[in-house]
Order: structure tokens, then C-alpha cells, then sequence
């Protein structure tokens, strides 16, 4: 068999290459004959003892009998992730995961609300239409919402809004109210607001429609519903009028608020035997700081998600920077 060793100018050279039994120029009759099957066989062979020489591009040499063998010295595979890596992967997911949750709405963005600028029984107060259009294929031309009858407002107002025109409408009331000292035989029943040629509301879009109305039930603690239809350019109505019960929010809620007490006026509850003193007035102040909170519900979920894909980017900065370092360094 040849001697497998790697040519090095500080080995002593054999003796039978001495005694001139072998030369890397001629064939050699102690020898056998270079066939591929002969080389592949030493290839696989120097593999098997650590006699075949990597190089920096992943191939080997071997002395075969004297002649050089060139062959490849296996697949080559990369340097396995690093923690550095790893970290810059959590960047990403962080990332994204701000990235998403500050770009989506929540599902109460969808719905037709109302945004209370007061709710104080038997005061007056802007009330605030959020109206999104919620169809790709058509836009939203008319919004109308139907008013309180049971304890209607005495007065209403529009805020104007380019390019839409609103109306008032009143209407007899089924038996006669009495309100602040007035009895009401009609009053404001509806408002509906119509848009003009390229003002409707598109994908994407929403807009506001605001009325100043009152005053408010005197009662505390009730809800006034305000049922809202949205009519689209391709026919499509849809009805905000579903009250929300025990099961959940409907699927299309109405535009709901509930009144509350003067700020600091413990009167009510004193007076009324039947409510509970503590409790009512807690929940009359968290429904008041509800509909206030209500103009930007996930302000924090956006302000959140807005920090999260800042940290995100800022990690991934850093680890690709941190890589590049260790590399030049390597």
C-alpha cells in the first residue's frame, strides 16, 4: 500500500523513494495503478485516519502514490446560530407582534357609538356619532338616529358637517310627557344626515356627527339608547339598534350612555332607600369616566404596541450590529 502522508519539506523522505523505486513522474511497478476505483477507495480511506488537508474553500488533497489527488472534503456547513442571532429572531417577533397589535382595531372601532360630552341627569350635552364604514364596496351616504320618546329631549341641534346635510325631524309622541315642568305633546323624534356627491364615508374611513340636545332624563342611572341606521351606496341599511343584555354585546349594538349624578352630590342615593348608598354612586362615577375614556378606547393598546415595535427594532439594531463586530473580529 502507499504511503499516505501529507508532502512536507521536514520529513525524511523514504527509502524506497530513495532507492529510486518511485518516482511522482513515472509508473511504478511496485504499485498498482492509479484506477478511479483505486483513488476514491485512498480518498475515502485518508478521510477515515485525518490524512486529507481542508482548505479555507472546502476541498482537500491527498498523496496517493506519489501522484496529488485533489477531492472534496464534504459538505460544508455554516456556523450553527449564535446567541446573538437568536436575540435578533425575538427582535423580529417583538417587532411584529407591536407592529400588529398597533395597526389593528379593536372591535369596538366597527361599531356606530355615541361619545358623550356630558352625562348628567337633567343637563344638556353634545353627543358625538362615530360612524366607520365597514364595507370595501360601498360607501356610507346616510346616517340617521332615532331619538328618545319614553323621555325626550326638549331641544336639538345639528353641528354642521361639509359636504352632509342634517335635518331634525319631529314627531307626536304617543301620550303627553312631562319634562322640566313642560308637557310635551311632540318633540324631536329623529336626525338624519345625508351626504352630497363625493362626501360619503369610504373604506377605511370613518366620520362624526354631533347634536347638542337636552335636557337629559333627570332620572340617574338610565340608560338612554339611541338606535342609528346606516344606509350604503349599494342599497345596504344596517341597523344599530340591538340592546345589549346579559349574553354579551350583539352583534350591532346601539349607541348606548347612562346618566349620572351631579359630581359630589350625594343626595340621590341618601333619598332613594332602595338603591345602594355605596355602590351606586361608585358605579355612576365609573360610568361617567367610561364615556369620557370612551373617545379613544385603545389609545393605550396602540401607545403599547407603538413601544413594543420600538424595542423591537431598537434589539435587532443592536444585535446585527453586535454580529458585524464579532465577525470582523473573527
Amino acid at each position: 500500500m502507499p504511503q499516505l502522508v501529507p508532502p512536507s519539506p521536514h520529513r525524511a523522505v523514504p527509502a524506497r523513494l530513495r532507492a529510486g523505486t518511485h518516482s511522482p513522474g513515472a509508473a511504478s511497478s511496485v504499485h498498482a495503478p492509479l484506477t478511479p476505483a483505486f483513488v476514491r477507495a485512498q480518498v475515502r480511506r485518508s478521510r477515515s485516519v485525518g490524512l486529507a488537508r481542508v482548505d479555507g474553500r472546502g476541498s482537500g488533497s491527498t498523496s496517493l502514490g506519489g501522484a496529488h489527488v485533489a477531492h472534496h472534503a464534504g459538505r460544508v456547513r455554516g456556523p450553527r446560530p449564535t446567541g446573538v442571532a437568536r436575540v435578533a429572531a425575538r427582535a423580529v417577533a417583538v417587532a411584529a407582534l407591536g407592529l400588529g397589535v398597533a395597526v389593528l382595531p379593536s372591535a369596538a372601532d366597527a361599531h356606530v357609538r355615541v361619545i358623550p360630552e356630558s352625562t348628567v341627569a337633567g343637563g344638556w350635552s353634545a353627543l358625538t356619532f362615530r360612524v366607520p364604514n365597514e364595507s370595501a364596496t360601498a360607501v356610507t351616504t346616510q346616517v340617521v338616529v332615532d331619538l328618545p320618546t319614553d323621555t325626550p329631549f326638549l331641544y336639538v341641534s345639528t353641528r354642521p358637517v361639509p359636504g352632509w346635510t342634517a335635518t331634525v325631524e319631529r314627531a307626536p309622541l304617543d301620550a303627553p310627557v312631562e319634562s322640566h315642568g313642560t308637557t310635551l305633546t311632540e318633540a324631536p323624534a329623529r336626525v338624519t344626515w345625508t351626504a352630497a356627491p363625493g362626501a360619503e364615508i369610504a373604506d377605511g374611513q370613518f366620520q362624526e356627527f354631533a347634536i347638542s340636545a337636552g335636557p337629559l332624563p333627570e332620572e340617574v342611572g338610565l340608560d338612554v339608547v339611541l338606535p342609528a341606521h346606516q344606509s350604503y351606496s349599494d342599497g345596504t341599511v344596517v341597523d344599530w339598534d340591538e340592546v345589549a343584555g346579559d349574553g354579551g354585546e350583539p352583534e350591532h349594538p346601539a349607541p348606548v350612555f347612562t346618566t349620572t349624578a351631579v359630581p359630589g352630590d350625594d343626595t340621590v342615593a341618601a333619598d332613594d332607600a332602595t338603591a345602594a348608598p355605596v355602590a351606586d354612586g361608585d358605579a355612576s362615577d365609573d360610568a361617567a369616566t367610561a364615556g369620557a375614556a370612551d373617545e379613544q378606547p385603545d389609545t393605550v393598546a396602540r401607545v403599547l404596541g407603538g413601544v413594543g415595535l420600538l424595542l423591537g427594532l431598537a434589539a435587532l439594531v443592536v444585535a446585527v450590529v453586535t454580529s458585524r463586530r464579532r465577525g470582523t473580529t473573527a
